[in-house]
């Protein structure tokens, strides 16, 4: 089928007659069949969809689609869908069906949108390359041989090989950012609480957010149009105002913040050093004012990250029990070995790793020591960030420190974690954030690049996208 960059361009070919929704599904359905060795998908609603697609073909002949017709979506294994399974990719929650919709897939639903399917991810969001899931590792399509980035590597791989046109990933610490940038794709974190988290399998409940692959700028804004705004069932959810995403492409030249020390650090692959260079340059050029910044916090970004999320884990994942839903281990004596047993055969290494972790920082000899400092540190990471943005509209840098690596190339979990160097600081800050292709390396593989802006400036932050994006395709 055709390889649609754009949901204009999906929706004109209805309008014309060209195609049709049943199509669309249909040539989907064959894409995710042939690339079947990605497991990109943990379940395909194929009959679903294509009741659905058929459906919505009718309302388009009548006149009364709603403005998302033609588009087909997938979500990642953290994101409800009523009387579906949803298990965020563990053995722990394996059979279990979801009783609800997440209010995104829903306000999705509503505006003619079809869901295809539930995809890959690494598990309850914990991972940086799709390999700590219990349905296996997601392969990139551009390398098979290579991880698609994670935790939502499922998601990014999906869209990157025309399995759907969007994907709703989730994004703890780049888990959007960073698979975009290894698949070569545009992924959005925006900022925390744009977007309701009702129906989303709770991770680290201060960070987590909902987040949208796209091939473009453009059609990331629109989805952020429809799911973004108040919700009554998430008390954290901003009632903020949803303003205009899609604002057209203007010859505005904004203040740009970026790192020098960037351009010759040894810790980052030469080609992404080079082509964030290239790129800072190529702004000045075009008249955009460059202001060199300086961030005293950089070494305690990951530290702080960890310390915080992995203590929120400890907390949100104590409720997976064996108690009252999934699995619950049948080689048990008493309620302490039940406790026991079903988490350490329901859950994987990593999620153990970090439950571990963050309970030990959250007891009580090591409570002020660890995650109150955390917090201290949180504050002044986030206030120095806020202060760049005074003085500018946004702020660059590199998405991720290399392009997608080996399968099981990282096999410490140090190494793996500094595949979020460069994405945690604005979950750290709940700014928003996204990644933009930049290019690629002499081995073909995309480079990401990523933006941030302040709080709530989504639409400025697609304004300036836009601008990138034209000059990078």
């Amino acid at each position: 089928m055709k390889d649609y960059h754009l949901l204009d361009e999906i929706q004109e070919d209805l309008k014309q007659n060209r195609t049709t929704c049943a199509e669309l599904v249909d040539g989907y359905l064959a894409n995710i069949e042939k690339g079947k060795h990605l497991n990109a998908f943990v379940e395909v609603y194929s009959e679903e969809a294509k009741h659905r697609a058929r459906e919505i073909d009718i309302k388009i002949s009548n006149n009364t689609a709603g403005p998302l017709a033609g588009l087909i979506f997938g979500i990642k294994d953290l994101i409800c869908y009523k009387n579906h399974q949803v298990n965020g990719s563990s053995n722990i929650l394996s059979g279990f069906e979801s009783q609800f919709s997440a209010t995104a897939v829903e306000r999705l639903l509503e505006q003619d949108a079809i869901v295809i399917g539930r995809q890959n991810c690494d598990e309850f969001g914990m991972g940086s390359s799709n390999e700590n899931s219990v349905h296996g590792p997601a392969l990139n399509p551009l390398d098979p041989s290579r991880v698609p980035g994670g935790s939502s590597g499922g998601s990014a791989a999906a869209v990157a090989a025309n399995m759907c046109h969007i994907a709703l990933g989730t994004d703890t610490g780049g888990s959007v950012r960073q698979p975009a940038a290894f698949c070569g794709i545009t992924g959005l974190k925006p900022t925390y609480s744009r977007i309701s988290r009702w129906g989303l399998l709770a991770y680290a409940s201060s960070f987590d957010t909902i987040g949208i692959f796209s091939k473009s700028a453009e059609d990331n804004a629109r989805v952020l149009q429809v799911i973004a705004g108040k919700d009554g069932k998430d008390a954290t959810c901003s009632s903020q105002p949803t303003p205009e995403f899609n604002t057209p492409v203007t010859d505005k030249k904004f203040r740009i913040s970026y790192f020098k020390q960037f351009f010759t650090n040894e810790g980052i692959q030469s080609e992404i050093r080079e082509a964030y260079k290239s790129l800072v340059e190529q702004l000045g050029n075009d008249g955009h004012e460059l202001i060199e910044a300086e961030f005293p916090y950089a070494d305690y970004i990951l530290p702080t990250y960890y310390i915080l999320t992995t203590a929120e884990a400890s907390t949100n994942l104590s409720r997976y029990d064996g108690a009252h839903y999934g699995l619950r281990s049948s080689n048990t004596e008493d309620l302490e070995s039940m406790y026991k047993r079903s988490r350490t055969e329901g859950f994987g290494d990593e999620v153990r790793r970090r439950i571990m972790l963050g309970t030990f920082v959250l007891s009580a000899a090591y409570y002020d020591a660890y995650f109150t400092k955390a917090q201290k540190v949180r504050k002044l990471i986030k206030t120095a960030t806020e202060n760049i943005l005074t003085d500018s509209d946004f702020i660059i840098t590199p998405t991720t420190p290399t392009t997608a690596f080996k399968q099981n190339s990282h096999t410490s979990p140090l190494a793996m974690y500094m595949a979020d160097l460069f994405t945690v600081q604005a979950s750290i800050s709940g700014i928003p954030a996204i990644s933009i292709p930049c290019g690629s390396d002499g081995e073909n593989l995309p480079i990401g690049m990523q933006i941030m802006a302040g709080a709530f400036e989504e639409e400025k932050l697609f304004a300036f996208s836009k601008i990138l994006q034209n000059k990078t395709r």
